[in-house]
């Protein structure tokens, strides 16, 4: 399409040289307006064609369409608007492609030869010279800022892939952590059905054989139910590299020993307080909140040192919220790598969660454990200043097992 306007224009501009009167010239000055107006037709054939070639072979088409040029510009004054717009169309994708000393070379060229056309008679010719010294450079620099932007991108884009493959190590780090921590719980659970059936089969007077045979095969089956327990919570280990140490879990009935430690290791005001009736808890939720309570007392010490906490726990009829607020910094100023939030946003469980340098435990761990038990958890700065961390954890209605 280029190639054909270019031709059009060519033919309009020089075609009325063919056809000399004789009084002009005779046939020796129409042969010659022939032979210009082909040399000019080839030319801007050379200055539109070869931009097709530019997805292929691009340095070679910017060579052919820049020589093209600057013979039509000087000495043939046979450029067209068309291959003006070829020329700054190729110049544009070799800035792009990153060939910038090749998109810039031809620049001085071309200065050179709208220097040759200012003492011609042509306006259109001047023109036509002052339309390529300006579009040739905004072309090339087009070019550039395009692939300055596309490069930019692309890093981008590898940065947040990074970020999400170490963040996505560090969740799965925290759930094999987690995971760990439930399997006393549950195992928990396991000992006492099996404990209970095997009971109940060696006291029950009078039971059928049949029953007897069953409540057996309950207590076998619990049992090899917590051998592979244990045999998993093995692989966990492993893949932690932790070693095999033991320790009961903590409840939130020890709460209030570790508000008491976190007072006396930061020095300053440490309070629980609670609200509603105190409803008992699934050993699984009751473990979750002591951790994330442990998690943000530790970051409020780690990170606002000195600040006052605050721990609430406010029961309601089917959840426990948990509001830890310190007085400190907040957000906004936190130190480079802290391990506090900017902006709350989502994870693909819908959990309300805050995009940090998570490093370690942290806000990972808070979030994992919350969204493990069903529950929800934000975190942000406090109205008024500091940083709080709210979380939402279900409570069992009555008559479900606790």
């Amino acid at each position: 399409m280029t190639a054909l306007f270019a031709v059009e224009e060519t033919i309009l501009r020089f075609g009325g040289e063919v056809g000399t009167a004789p009084d002009s010239g005779g046939p020796a000055a129409a042969g010659a307006g022939a032979d210009t107006l082909v040399i000019a037709v080839i030319l801007a054939l050379l200055t539109t064609v070869p931009l097709a070639l530019a997805p292929i072979h691009l340095a070679s088409s910017a060579v052919l369409i820049t020589l093209a040029s600057a013979f039509s510009l000087t000495p043939f004054h046979a450029l067209t608007l068309a291959g003006v717009a070829a020329q700054a169309a190729v110049l544009c994708q070799l800035a792009w492609s990153g060939s910038r000393l090749l998109a810039y070379a031809p620049l001085p060229v071309f200065v050179g030869c709208a220097v040759a056309t200012v003492g011609g008679d042509s306006l259109w010719e001047r023109g036509i010279a002052v339309a390529l010294v300006a579009l040739a450079p905004a072309a090339v620099a087009l070019g550039a800022v395009g692939r300055g932007r596309t490069t930019t991108r692309a890093h981008s884009a590898a940065a947040q892939a990074v970020a999400d493959t170490l963040h996505e190590h560090a969740a799965r780090g925290e759930r094999a952590r987690i995971a760990r921590e439930l399997h006393d719980v549950v195992a928990h659970h396991i000992s006492m059905i099996s404990v209970q059936a095997e009971t109940a089969r060696l006291t029950t007077q009078g039971l059928p054989a049949e029953g007897a045979k069953r409540l057996l095969a309950i207590g076998d089956t619990a049992r090899a139910a917590l051998t592979e327990m244990r045999r998993l919570l093995g692989v966990l280990r492993e893949d932690a590299g932790t070693g095999g140490g033991r320790k009961p879990q903590p409840a939130l009935d020890q709460l209030m020993e570790l508000v008491d430690d976190a007072r006396d290791a930061a020095g300053a005001a440490t309070r629980l307080i609670v609200r509603g009736r105190v409803v008992q808890l699934d050993p699984g939720v009751g473990l979750t909140a002591y951790r994330i309570v442990q998690e943000a007392l530790t970051n409020a010490r780690r990170h606002a040192p000195g600040a006052a906490v605050d721990v609430e726990l406010r029961y309601t009829a089917s959840d426990l919220h948990l509001r830890i607020r310190d007085n400190g910094p907040g957000p906004g100023t936190a130190a480079p790598g802290r391990d506090r939030p900017g902006a709350a946003e989502r994870d693909s469980r819908g959990v309300a969660v805050a995009r940090a340098p998570e490093t370690g435990h942290g806000l990972v761990g808070m979030r994992e454990r919350a969204a493990m038990v069903g529950g929800e958890l934000t975190t942000g700065a406090a109205p008024g200043g500091g940083f709080v961390v709210n979380v939402r954890l279900p409570v069992p209605a009555p008559g479900e097992s606790a």
